[in-house]
């Protein structure tokens, strides 16, 4: 089960398939992992994922040959490209974040189908999006849980290659430190210089911002996962 802590939590990475999701979902289950089924969701777009320890990584997209089921999504590209944020308060994440200065829009609910106990039920999600992104190139939203138990299920966690965790998540930017800070501030947290660059650290891991001249926006770099053995490994999102 969630629960609340006391530092803002990590919720999920976002994989951007667009409308490849059936042609690109196998290549993850050839490194071992355990997918779930697909699911549409109430705004048109779809989805797997793999579910880890209290995170999991979204494969989203739309149905082939259809537009793009959303507008928040349509000019996404493909790989790693949104970071979601957790809250147990979705009104209350709207409030602190239009307080802060960030244009962001109503609470609104998500649905999909989704199997438990070998029933079909609706998973049900709140969630706070930007109107507009606090960061160019870097998507982020807050979403709550409200049937947690239709994403964490034992089956769905039990991965073939030994995944257990989201352990970190770098990103890149001409300005490290400014990015951080920015993160943190939609988190609600303090940015901390580390290594180089700069971390927003999270209550169940940490975002690392590496300077890159080059990065003429930030980017979302890698994805760190921990094993159950405590290996450390990038996830392969090559598309």
């Amino acid at each position: 089960m969630l629960h609340s802590v006391g530092r803002t939590e990590f919720d999920h990475a976002v994989v951007m398939v667009r409308d490849r999701l059936d042609a690109l979902a196998p290549r993850y289950e050839r490194q071992g992992f355990h997918l779930s089924d697909k699911a549409v969701h109430n705004l048109g777009s779809c989805n797997r994922l793999i579910v880890l320890e209290g995170t999991y990584v979204e494969l989203l997209g739309w149905p082939p040959g259809a537009p793009p089921a959303r507008k928040e999504i349509a000019d996404s590209p493909f790989g790693l490209e949104a970071l979601v944020f957790r809250t147990y308060d979705a009104e209350a994440t709207y409030t602190r974040l239009r307080d802060a200065g960030f244009a962001v829009n109503p609470v609104q609910e998500l649905t999909r189908p989704a199997m438990l106990d070998g029933q079909e039920v609706q998973a049900r999600f709140h969630t706070v999006r930007f109107a507009e992104q606090p960061l160019p190139g870097i998507r982020m939203y807050f979403c709550r849980h409200l049937t947690p138990e239709c994403v964490w299920s034992p089956e769905l966690m039990a991965h073939p290659n030994g995944a257990r965790s989201l352990h970190r998540i770098d990103a890149r930017a001409a300005d490290a430190r400014g990015v951080a800070e920015r993160l943190a501030l939609v988190a609600g947290v303090a940015a901390e210089a580390d290594s180089g660059g700069w971390d927003v650290p999270l209550a169940n891991l940490r975002i690392h911002v590496q300077p890159n001249a080059a990065a003429q926006t930030p980017v979302l770099s890698s994805l760190t996962l921990e094993n159950r053995d405590g290996a450390h490994y990038t996830l392969d999102t090559g598309l």
